[in-house]
């Protein structure tokens, strides 16, 4: 009886010589999604070895053979992508462009930049991209956390990614690294030199990563058994301004730590430049570490330890990632948005140090 069943099983595929099989057909027989099918197609050599093996079995197997003249017309075509910003960090918006701006060129690609606010301006900017007819938009921290903006750009079926998200939704695309991780391995860095006082400047409260990087650094304090007071984690906004008063709150203390770990490196740089008011010697006082790797940490003294997120590198793969979903959807397959996490290191400079063993320097006539 089981056999009977089985026979008719290749008619349809007789049938279905007089029309040739899609990539929906390679990428069913594969196990695998159209958008893979079309990376390996394409020669993406981000793609498993045993993922592409499977695919070109495929292909030999349904003797697919891509429609060259569709897709010449579908990667003639200018993809539009509209690029939302709304970032203070002036070092970390300079690295975004240029990773934009280094796969708009070969990705046929036109980019319509809008600088806009985290709040309902930025949803009209984005509803007036859409109006306007863009393929797909980016956003990076900290408009990919606007809620509100995410529901507008995904009730529209407008591609989308966002980039150093901390929380990706999985209705768009995501670039990110693991800022837990991230935070928590520079915070156990601090202290493998001897650090016991840690303090810890929070990025904005509106960004997710700002919360996941606090928690990887209140991991490693918990695991490591650190002295932890309410009085080392002071709130920052991830501007330099703000790093300056976080600074003036932590070395202000009778009890100041002997490193401080801030959530970028503009605030980093402002810990650093309190430190050198107030007389004390970076590293040789205090440590200072940072978290991004912007152009800032190796212009000033001395240069930072810092968390490197490739910045360029991850724009460079939203672009990627954004053409993908823009080319699938005009081949009228379209693919559920990927979210990519990129490699994050630690990079020593010569603002860390071990703490020193001997009295504190004296700040104002009081010891601290």
């Amino acid at each position: 009886m089981t056999k009977s069943k089985v026979k008719p099983a290749p008619v349809p595929a007789v049938q279905s010589r007089s029309q040739a099989p899609t990539m929906a057909d390679v990428a069913e027989l594969a196990g695998v999604s159209p958008m893979t099918v079309s990376r390996v197609m394409n020669g993406d050599t981000n793609v498993r070895e045993k993922t592409r093996n499977r695919v070109d079995a495929a292909v030999a197997a349904l003797n697919y053979v891509p429609n060259q003249a569709a897709r010449r017309l579908a990667g003639s075509r200018p993809i539009r992508v509209g690029f939302l910003y709304s970032n203070p960090s002036a070092g970390y918006l300079s690295e975004f462009l240029v990773g934009l701006l280094n796969q708009a060129s070969p990705n046929n690609v036109q980019l319509v930049v809008e600088k806009c606010e985290a709040d309902e301006h930025g949803v009209e900017q984005a509803r007036r991209l859409i109006a306007n007819g863009v393929d797909g938009i980016i956003l990076p921290p900290p408009l990919c956390d606007v809620h509100n903006l995410i529901d507008l750009i995904a009730t529209s079926g407008t591609p989308a990614i966002t980039v150093a998200c901390g929380q990706p939704d999985p209705r768009v695309g995501g670039v990110s690294i693991d800022d837990y991780q991230a935070a928590y391995a520079m915070t156990c860095h601090l202290i493998a030199l001897g650090h016991q006082r840690i303090g810890f400047v929070i990025g904005h409260p509106n960004q997710s990563a700002s919360a996941r990087r606090l928690a990887g650094f209140r991991a490693a304090i918990a695991e490591k058994h650190v002295q932890s007071a309410p009085e080392l984690i002071v709130q920052g906004q991830f501007t330099y301004r703000s790093g300056l008063d976080a600074a003036e709150s932590l070395l202000g203390l009778a009890q100041r730590p002997t490193a401080v770990f801030a959530s970028n490196d503009d605030m980093a740089a402002a810990v650093v430049a309190i430190a050198h008011r107030l007389g004390l010697d970076v590293p040789g006082d205090l440590t200072v570490a940072g978290f991004d790797d912007t152009a800032l940490a190796t212009t000033i003294w001395p240069e930072l330890t810092t968390v490197r997120q490739p910045i360029t590198a991850m724009a460079e793969e939203a672009v990627q990632s954004l053409v993908r979903l823009i080319r699938a959807q005009r081949n009228g397959t379209p693919e559920a948005p990927e979210h990519v996490v990129t490699k994050h290191t630690l990079v020593r400079r010569q603002s860390d140090a071990a703490p020193r063993l001997r009295p504190s320097a004296k700040i104002a006539g009081k010891a601290k």
